[in-house]
C-alpha cells in the first residue's frame, strides 16, 4: 500500500511539475511575440492546450444528458463559485466523468497492493472519489468566494457612502466602486460590474439588484439590495440609508465578533485536557512516581 501510494504521489508530482514548467516557458515567447507583433501563419499556429482540453470536456460533456431540474440549479452554483462561461455545465460535467475514469484506476492500484481481494470495491471506490471531486472543490471555491466577497462589502459601502454623498446617482456609485476597489476586493467589484452591465442591456435597477443578490449569495450582500431597493422605490434619500447601513452592518460585525470570543473557551477545553494536562501531569509527577518505584520496588523484593 505504501509503495503504491509513494508511486501515485510520484507520479502527480512529476506531471504538476511538467505543467507548471511548461506554462513559466511559455510566458517570455508569448511577451516577445506580442511586443514584436509577429503573427504566425494560420499553418504554423497551434491550438493551445487549454483549448484542446476544454473542447474535449465541452464534449464528454455534451453526451450526457442534462436533467431540465438540475440544471438551473448547477449553473447557479457555477456562477456562485465564479465560472460564468455558458459552457461551464457541460464543463463541469465532462470534468465529472473524466475524474472518475481516472480515479477507477488509481483505486485499482491502491486496492492491489491493500486488498486484493477486494479490487472490485476499490475501483468502484475510485470512480467515486473522482466523481465527487469537482462537487467539493466547486463547494470549496464558492465558500471563498463568499467569503472574500463579505470581507470585501464593508469597504465597498463605505466607499458608496462617500460616493453618494459627493452627489452621484446609485449606477454611478456602484461602477466607481467596482474601478476602485478591483485590486483591493475583486469579487464584489466583479459582481458590481456585472450589474452595471445587466442595467446598460435594458434591465431595470431592481432586477438587476436581485440578480446580483442571488449570483452572490452572501446574507449582508442581500441585505444591502433590499435596502437599495426599497429606498429606490419609495425615493427616501439613498446616502441616509446606506450610512444607516453601514452602521447596522459594522454593529453586527462587533456582535459576531463578541459571540466567536466567547465561544473560544468552550473550544479550548478538548485541546487543554487532552494536549496540555497529559504533559502537565508527566512533568510534575513524573519525577514523583519515578522515585517512589525506585524505593518501593527493592522493598517489595527484599520482604
Amino acid at each position: 500500500m505504501l509503495e503504491g501510494l509513494s508511486l501515485l504521489i510520484f507520479v502527480s508530482i512529476g506531471a504538476v511539475t511538467v505543467l507548471v514548467a511548461l506554462r513559466l516557458g511559455r510566458g517570455p515567447s508569448r511577451a516577445v511575440e506580442r511586443i514584436t507583433m509577429q503573427a504566425s501563419s494560420p499553418a504554423e499556429r497551434a491550438p493551445s492546450s487549454n483549448l484542446v482540453w476544454r473542447e474535449l470536456l465541452e464534449r464528454i460533456g455534451s453526451f450526457v444528458p442534462a436533467s431540465p431540474k438540475t440544471l438551473p440549479a448547477l449553473k447557479r452554483r457555477l456562477v456562485r463559485a465564479g465560472f460564468r462561461n455558458p459552457h461551464a455545465s457541460r464543463y463541469f460535467t465532462g470534468l465529472r466523468l473524466v475524474a472518475a475514469l481516472a480515479g477507477a484506476p488509481a483505486g485499482l492500484l491502491i486496492g492491489l497492493r491493500a486488498a486484493p481481494d477486494n479490487l472490485v470495491l476499490a475501483g468502484i471506490a475510485g470512480a467515486g472519489i473522482g466523481f465527487l471531486a469537482p462537487a467539493q472543490y466547486l463547494a470549496a471555491r464558492t465558500r471563498r468566494r463568499q467569503r472574500a466577497i463579505e470581507k470585501g462589502l464593508p469597504n465597498a459601502l463605505d466607499l458608496m457612502v462617500v460616493c453618494v454623498e459627493s452627489g452621484l446617482g446609485l449606477d454611478q456609485t456602484t461602477l466607481q466602486v467596482a474601478r476602485e476597489l478591483q485590486r483591493a476586493h475583486p469579487e464584489i467589484c466583479d459582481e458590481f460590474a456585472v450589474m452595471n452591465l445587466e442595467m446598460r442591456a435594458g434591465k431595470s435597477r431592481a432586477e438587476a439588484l436581485h440578480n446580483l443578490a442571488e449570483r452572490a449569495g452572501v446574507a449582508d450582500l442581500k441585505k444591502l439590495v433590499a435596502v437599495l431597493v426599497q429606498t429606490d422605490r419609495f425615493g427616501t434619500s439613498i446616502a441616509d440609508s446606506l450610512r444607516a447601513h453601514a452602521a447596522y452592518m459594522r454593529t453586527m460585525a462587533h456582535q459576531r465578533a463578541e459571540e466567536q470570543a466567547s465561544k473560544l473557551p468552550v473550544k479550548l477545553v478538548f485541546p487543554i485536557f487532552f494536549c496540555v494536562l497529559p504533559s502537565l501531569f508527566v512533568v510534575t509527577l513524573g519525577p514523583v512516581l519515578t522515585q517512589l518505584v525506585r524505593e518501593i520496588v527493592p522493598m517489595i523484593e527484599n520482604m
